[in-house]
């Protein structure tokens, strides 16, 4: 009886362990955080500078506006729609930034309010126009999309204008030496996301994203979760364009239009679900940040910059094959 019983204990340990590591391979998350470590390691092999404070510290500014943007992506995807309106949310923040620079910091907090209203109006449309009114979420974000980056246009017709010194110095600089203050920003969404995660308004969406009729008849408002994804997605991407408009220190019309597909691709690569229902908003920031990455390595490998696109494309969906062939083999696997 008790050498049995010895047997139990022993194995219950590494049953536990098998179950963790069959859950991280499982999870988006889990496999394209493999992909940024093994990234990175190339990247220090190609570039012995790359362990240094600058060197981390550019590739945080660099890759925090994509990541907050994918971020905000991700609340609509995991409710199963799609926001187009990205790109031109992005592009009016910048241009707002650069044609009123307000300094200091309180200017800083004007700036970021003004950023947040814009995202966060633009958001309650989209859930208006899709929620509400029950529009497709690719047209009824299209036409916002149209809107933001006609009004960026009307406001500024031309690359220009200026962001405030204290923004562009010092939300790219580091905090204590060593930590980069927008790699703190980044973490606070994250931190944020860990806190909606436990409420029922997060239950909901992910509910609303998997079957829309059954969260219905269990009780959950597919409306107030659609209206509030898209309210939440808008006011990142309001933030994704203010740390665009921290790190770029200038305006451009335009500047949103890249984020248009490479928010899909970090969503993507990030394991969420283009289907609705499954994913994680923190799958979608380390997604965004391998994208980013993913161009420092190639340039320090000393590939041209023309074919960034292509190796980009071609990690995004070797790691969604990858993670659909994990998830096939542990599902059919032996269970605990």
């Amino acid at each position: 009886m008790s050498a049995n019983l010895g047997v139990a204990s022993t194995s219950a340990p590494s049953s536990n362990l098998s179950i963790a590591i069959r859950r991280g391979l499982t999870d988006g998350a889990g496999i394209v955080a493999i992909l940024y470590v093994v990234l990175f390691a190339l990247y220090t092999l190609w570039d012995p500078s790359a362990l240094s404070v600058s060197s981390v510290t550019n590739l945080s500014n660099n890759a925090a506006p994509l990541a907050i943007a994918a971020a905000g992506e991700s609340l609509v995807v995991i409710s199963k729609g799609f926001d187009l309106s990205v790109a031109g949310v992005v592009s009016l923040s910048n241009v707002l930034m650069a044609t009123y620079p307000v300094e200091g910091p309180s200017g800083a907090l004007v700036s970021l309010l003004i950023c947040l209203s814009v995202g966060g109006a633009i958001g309650a449309l989209n859930g208006v126009l899709v929620a509400i009114l029950r529009l497709q979420s690719i047209a009824a974000t299209l036409g916002t999309m149209i809107i933001g980056q006609g009004l960026a246009l009307v406001i500024m017709d031309a690359p220009g204008g200026t962001v405030a010194d204290w923004v562009s110095y010092t939300l790219t600089d580091v905090l204590f030496g060593i930590i980069p203050i927008s790699g703190l920003i980044v973490l606070a969404v994250v931190a944020l996301w860990l806190i909606f995660r436990r409420t029922d308004s997060c239950i909901g969406l992910f509910a609303v994203g998997a079957d829309e009729t059954a969260a219905s008849l269990s009780g959950i408002s597919v409306v107030r979760a659609r209206f509030v994804a898209f309210v939440g997605a808008g006011l990142l991407y309001g933030l994704a364009g203010f740390m665009l408009s921290v790190q770029t220190a200038t305006g451009n019309p335009t500047a949103g239009t890249p984020f248009l597909m490479l928010t899909f691709a970090a969503v993507a690569l990030g394991g969420v679900s283009l289907t609705g229902g499954r994913g994680s908003l923190v799958g979608a920031v380390i997604g965004a940040a391998t994208l980013m990455l993913l161009q420092k390595v190639l340039f320090s490998g000393g590939v041209s910059s023309f074919y960034t696109g292509i190796f980009q494309g071609v990690v995004m969906v070797l790691a969604i094959v990858f993670g659909s062939l994990i998830s096939r083999l542990a599902s059919t696997g032996p269970r605990a």
